[in-house]
């Protein structure tokens, strides 16, 4: 009880949730322990987060249930990949042009 209550203040304390918190939140709706406003209020989450989260879980069950247990990603995380992705082609590319510079300088000293 005393671990809840701390993961619970943790979670209120910080603009992350914890997935296990999470998950407790929307099992007591799915289990209609308590209404979607008080475990918004419990949570200190908008009404319009739990939904998106509720909507999350449910389509993860269906998937889960199908068969299907690969991961799509998020498009948060697609994003964060693409800039990823062109700050390695820059890299790449400063590299190449460094690599050329001393090839030349090379070339011309031999």
């Amino acid at each position: 009880m005393l671990e809840e209550r701390q993961e619970e203040s943790l979670v209120l304390s910080r603009r992350s949730r914890l997935p296990s918190v999470l998950l407790r939140g929307v099992m007591e709706a799915m289990r209609a322990e308590l209404s979607v406003a008080e475990i918004c209020r419990k949570y200190s989450i908008a009404d319009a987060q739990f939904y998106k989260w509720n909507k999350e879980f449910l389509e993860a069950g269906k998937k889960r249930l199908a068969g299907d247990t690969t991961r799509e990603a998020t498009s948060d995380e697609v994003a964060e990949l693409r800039k990823e992705n062109q700050r390695l082609k820059e890299i790449v590319a400063d590299l190449v042009l460094r690599y050329d510079i001393v090839k030349k300088t090379l070339d011309i000293l031999e």
